[in-house]
Parts: C-alpha cells; sequence; structure tokens
C-alpha cells in the first residue's frame, strides 16, 4: 500500500543491537504463564516476543484486511488477520495481535522497537521499504483506486485539480496521487479510519488509496464510487525487522505456501474478495 520515506532508520541502527539482544533473550527465556509448552511447540529459535505465541502488529481498521471482532480470540479479523491466524495453527502458536500506526510500522521502528514479531497491515512490498524492513514472501496483490461522491463530477484522476484528495500517509496511494495527481492539494490522514469519515463529511472531494478498502465504502454507501482503478503491480508481505526473525520469516513462507496448496488460502481469500 504505500511508499515510505527511510525515517529514522540511521538512528534506530544504534539501538537495533541492544533492542534484539533484548528482545531475544526475553523470547527464549521470559516464559511467564505458556513458556514450558511455547518452546516445545516453536522447536526452533524463532525469538518470539512471547513464548508461543506469533504477536503481529497491524493497523486498525482497514476493511477487509483487518477490522474488531471475530471469533479467533484476539478481538480482531479481516484478511490479513485470519490468513495470520492460518500461519500461526501451522507453526504450533496461538496468535496475538496489536493495534499500531501504520507509518511506525512501515518505516520498521515499530518493528525494530520488539513490539512484535511481524507486521500484517496490507503493506506493499517496496524497494524502499526494503531498506529498513524484511518482507515474506507476496501474499496478496492489489490495485490502488480513486473514490469519490456520484455527484462530485470527478471521473478520472485528470479532473482533481484544485480539488482536495484525501490520501494515508507513507503509502503508494500517496505516492501515486504525488506523481500523478496534478494541480490536486493532498490531505495526508493517519489511515482509512480518517480518511472515510472526512470523504462523508466533504472535508476532501476524493480518496486515493488501496482498491479493496474504497470497495467497501462503495458496497456501504450508494452516494460514493469508484471512477477509476490504477494498476501498480503491488504486492504485500508480512513485515518483520530487518535482520532479524529469519528462522520466523522462513517458516511463514513455508506456511503460506503449505496454505496455498491445500486451498486453504483460496477459502480465506473467498471469504473477504469473492464477488457478492
Amino acid at each position: 500500500m504505500n511508499s515510505r520515506r527511510p525515517l529514522l532508520f540511521g538512528a534506530a541502527i544504534a539501538a537495533t543491537a541492544v533492542l534484539a539482544l533484548t528482545g531475544c533473550a526475553s523470547g527464549g527465556n521470559d516464559a511467564g504463564g505458556d513458556g514450558g509448552q511455547g518452546g516445545g511447540d516453536a522447536g526452533p529459535d524463532y525469538g518470539l516476543v512471547t513464548d508461543g505465541t506469533l504477536t503481529i502488529c497491524s493497523e486498525v481498521p482497514y476493511v477487509p484486511f483487518e477490522m474488531e471482532g471475530g471469533d479467533n480470540g484476539t478481538g480482531y479479523t479481516g484478511f490479513d488477520i485470519e490468513l495470520t491466524f492460518a500461519i500461526a495453527e501451522k507453526l504450533g502458536l496461538k496468535l496475538a495481535v496489536q493495534d499500531v500506526s501504520f507509518d511506525g510500522l512501515q518505516s520498521g521502528t515499530t518493528l525494530i522497537a520488539g513490539t512484535c514479531d511481524m507486521g500484517a497491515s496490507a503493506m506493499t512490498i517496496t524497494e524502499e521499504r526494503k531498506a529498513n524492513i524484511d518482507f515474506s514472501d507476496p501474499y496478496y496483490d492489489s490495485l490502488q483506486s480513486l473514490l469519490t461522491s456520484v455527484d462530485s463530477g470527478i471521473t478520472s484522476i485528470d479532473d482533481l485539480a484544485g480539488k482536495n484528495v484525501g490520501v494515508q500517509q507513507g503509502t503508494t496511494g500517496e505516492s501515486y496521487a504525488t506523481e500523478n495527481a496534478e494541480g490536486a492539494t493532498l490531505v495526508q490522514y493517519p489511515g482509512d479510519a480518517e480518511l472515510w469519515p472526512a470523504l462523508q463529511a466533504g472535508q476532501i472531494d476524493a480518496i486515493l488509496q488501496d482498491q479493496p478498502v474504497n470497495i467497501e465504502h462503495e458496497k456501504a454507501d450508494e452516494n460514493y464510487k469508484i471512477v477509476e482503478e490504477y494498476d501498480t503491480e503491488e504486492s504485500y508481505g508480512f513485515a518483520f525487522a530487518k535482520g532479524e526473525k529469519q528462522e520466523l520469516r522462513e517458516a511463514v513462507n513455508k506456511a503460506l505456501q503449505e496454505l496455498r496448496d491445500s486451498g486453504d488460502y483460496d477459502t480465506i481469500y473467498d471469504t473477504y474478495f469473492a464477488a457478492k
């Protein structure tokens, strides 16, 4: 989803060694209530934040990828959440979800700090992000799109001159709008939870962001429609702290492939994206 600027990475490197050592020590030895079982189930040293639990970071809500609710025990659901729940099961782990800001997650600072083991937040794999983050294999392909009200008079990105266009800060949607929405004023928001109400309130004229999220808004309110889609050849990946969690990343890739081979991935996918 997003183009990122390298935030504070140079400064964060100095702290990485200490944080990594601390995180590995706590993951392997500070077992807590379920430490014995977690260490046995995990097998390899995944360096988990909490023994026996795969802790993921995600910005909620970002429908249909992450939202509150569900019955998996985490308090959250959505495509990303259910897919990582299935991956955790493959690894013999429980799943826990931390709601964090996307900007801190995509810049790598949240992962370096050891808040979670993995980021799962509809994050596009980009070369810029790879400087600060290690990615899993791709797990979802996406498009960008332009959402506006049915009576806005906007029919394409060429109609945005003089308009206020909402984008999520630090995303590929923001990058695409910056490069292609000539004459538009881009208004940055932390996430879709702020973008959508701003459009409904008339504070912005359109939203340029990931297609699946805009589709949900289009379905929810007939006064809004997607007027254009953009193939930016985006693929989402799960994010890991740079240079850390290699065994976990390899295990996640293996589990993801197993879910594809078994058809379980398709079942989860169809729950959220099949034509209705």
